[in-house]
């Protein structure tokens, strides 16, 4: 097996002077460029007393100087620790004090904040998004290291803490085999190569931007147009040129919003990917009566990398996320006893495959529990029908048990949402006196729509058996929702946890 560093090397010995990075406004960096400043990253990584196995902590903005850190750290055998850039000081207190890096990088301006942290076993770093700070300016003085520390499949990669919405965030120990299995798969799955440009909008320290866009950009010899913010109007005007986008829903979502999103603006595109968080049926539909394009979704988590995908070639189901990736085994089984269930039947989303975390860290027990036959419980709910598709239905955490019946909030949300004047929708379950947990709908109005509870719960009533209607609607002008467009049902609960009482 190659690392996703020792790939990016090869490749870059063959690209040489092809653009890596395109940036408005700014130079090109091509691949041949980007791997001497690897390499000499690589060295100011040793010469700072990182070695195999120390943990390097990021809190950086996106750039070129970033991504370069990632795979120098991969180089000297440590373990990559990309952080929300959003975390605050206390936040960071824990994930620094769990992991124990080695050495820590912020942002220049930052460096006031962070160096205390500075001790004889932690390293404070800068860099900064236009090539600054002090690790950038080491880098300029190193001489670059050619040579790269040997790593196994199983050899600890990087560490990706959840967003920890429920309970301490825990790290998710991420292999080297993890990584490359998983860009493998899904160049494959994609027809990803090196005549692609990718559009890439999303942040770093996440499994979707980092180790699905970058890997596969810098093993395939694709170019990357890199932005450090989503503007709907500037990804369209760089259309012309692109041929992949990577997103969240709420990119398609915006792009929606705009006039100039036609056909002409995307005929030179050859494929939209959503991921992260379901993508709205209503939105898939009208991407595709907009430009003629279907959104690819897919199927992820950071404990495993991508696990399905819609097909490149065939049928791509709005509301369904495909089949596992190549090499990866999806099965769904009954969420007490891990019995598989009949097809078409709701139950837990397992996962085995090359893919899938080594455990997380410094937590056995978590790990242990979360594994059943050697199979990897995600905590998802979800279907695969007669198709073969495997189709989400919602998190087990926030499935609500009413009266003694199980309710499956997906199943509400698409009927919920299919009605005039509603945009989206979340339902969750509250405490209620005799119900246990009571079915509520929290609700985003259409702009301008006037939107009726009333009106709304009668439109429901021959839809769904009474016991998965709503006892409450609450209207809302937005669902809460982390960096990569997930709902945050924890915070809805949390604030009207008192509706029944």
């Amino acid at each position: 097996m190659q690392t996703i560093h020792e790939l990016f090397a090869q490749t870059a010995e063959v690209m040489q002077g092809k653009p890596l990075f395109e940036r408005p406004g700014k130079p090109a960096i091509s691949f041949a460029e980007t791997l001497v400043l690897v390499e000499r990253m690589a060295t100011v990584l040793g010469d700072l007393g990182v070695t195999v196995g120390d943990r390097v902590a990021v809190q950086v903005e996106k750039s070129p100087e970033a991504i370069a850190l990632y795979l120098a750290t991969l180089q000297v055998g440590a373990i990559y620790l990309p952080l929300n850039t959003a975390y605050t000081g206390a936040e960071l207190d824990y994930f620094i004090s769990d992991a124990t890096p080695r050495l820590f990088v912020c942002d220049p301006a930052q460096v006031k904040a962070h160096a205390a942290r500075a001790s004889a076993t932690l390293a404070v770093e800068t860099l900064g998004a236009n090539a600054d700070g002090s690790l950038a300016d080491r880098a300029a003085k190193a001489i670059p290291r050619e040579d790269s520390v040997p790593r196994g499949k199983d050899d600890p990669a990087s560490i990706l803490y959840t967003s920890g919405t429920t309970g301490r965030s825990k790290g998710a120990v991420l292999t080297h085999g993890n990584l490359a299995s998983n860009a493998e798969a899904l160049l494959e799955c994609w027809r990803f190569d090196a005549n692609d440009r990718l559009i890439h909008a999303l942040p770093i320290f996440h499994i979707h931007g980092l180790f699905v866009a970058v890997n596969m950009a810098v093993v395939s010899g694709a170019t990357m147009v890199l932005l450090t913010k989503f503007d709907a109007e500037e990804i369209i005007g760089l259309m012309d040129r692109g041929t992949v986008l990577m997103g969240v829903p709420t990119f398609y979502t915006r792009l929606l919003k705009s006039p100039n999103l036609t056909r002409e603006a995307t005929a030179n595109m050859r494929v939209f990917v959503s991921g992260s968080a379901p993508l709205l049926a209503e939105d898939h539909r009208a991407f595709q009566e907009r430009t003629g394009h279907m959104i690819l979704e897919r199927y992820g988590m950071t404990e495993t990398g991508m696990i399905a995908s819609n097909p490149y070639e065939g049928e791509r189901i709005p509301g369904a996320v495909g089949m596992g990736l190549p090499g990866v085994s999806v099965r769904i089984a009954d969420r007490e006893t891990g019995a598989a269930v009949p097809t078409g039947e709701i139950g837990l989303i397992e996962v085995k495959g090359p893919n899938v975390f080594q455990g997380y860290w410094n937590m056995p027990e978590k790990t242990a529990a979360e594994f059943r036959d050697g199979w990897f419980i995600t905590g998802d709910l979800g279907t695969i029908e007669a198709d073969g598709y495997l189709r989400i239905v919602g998190r087990d955490k926030d499935l609500v048990i009413s009266g003694g019946y199980n309710v499956y909030p997906k199943e509400i949300e698409e009927i919920i949402d299919a009605l005039p004047g509603v945009l989206e929708s979340a339902v969750i379950g509250l405490p209620h006196p005799d119900l246990g947990e009571g079915v509520t709908a929290v609700i985003v109005p259409k702009p301008g729509a006037d939107l009726d509870t009333d009106a709304l719960r009668s439109a429901l009533s021959d839809k769904l058996a009474r016991f998965k209607q709503p006892k409450r609607f609450i209207l809302a002008d937005a669902l809460p929702r982390n960096v990569m467009g997930k709902v945050q049902k924890a915070e809805l609960r949390k604030a009207h946890a008192a509706l029944y009482a």
